[in-house]
């Protein structure tokens, strides 16, 4: 762990999510520190190929943004223990043969997890939680609640 003084000096944050990319969806979050105990974060929220989990793929694409707050259980955000609550709204159209389809989908969660910040500032964040789905356009993607899982490596600066 960084030393308490050394983690509030910073700020920022720049992650990618490795298990959203292998199933399908690229994010890279941008986070900023809000204060002791809060810190919010914005992505963009790209489903562009068919990932790991076959439930899911399907010819469609979704353009969207995610967003996220997270609220720390210790003064020293953005590391340690939190409480996150994201949502993420996309645009949904279909790529397959027949007829295009779109539609607005999108999901949200609530997670519990945490966040490591090494010496040098590399970033390792995890958390499990809940998620509500309506992601879905032309019978293909995911509806209902599911698991939730969040998976972070990235820099802080």
């Amino acid at each position: 762990m960084v030393p308490l003084a050394a983690a509030l000096a910073f700020q920022w944050t720049v992650t990618v999510d490795p298990l959203t990319t292998a199933i399908g969806f690229t994010h890279v979050q941008v986070e900023r520190r809000l204060g002791p105990r809060a810190s919010l974060y914005a992505s963009p929220s790209l489903r562009l190929y068919d990932g790991i989990l076959a439930d899911i793929n399907g010819p469609y694409r979704g353009l969207g943004l995610e967003v996220g707050g997270r609220a720390f259980l210790r003064p020293t955000a953005p590391e340690g223990a939190w409480l996150m609550l994201r949502g993420v709204g996309a645009r949904l159209s279909t790529t397959g043969e027949g007829p295009k389809t779109a539609r607005w989908g999108g999901y949200t969660s609530l997670l519990a997890g945490g966040t490591f910040i090494g010496a040098r500032g590399l970033v390792l964040s995890g958390g499990l939680g809940a998620s509500l789905f309506q992601y879905s356009v032309a019978g293909d993607g995911v509806e209902g609640l599911g698991l939730a899982a969040h998976t972070n490596l990235g820099w802080a600066f």
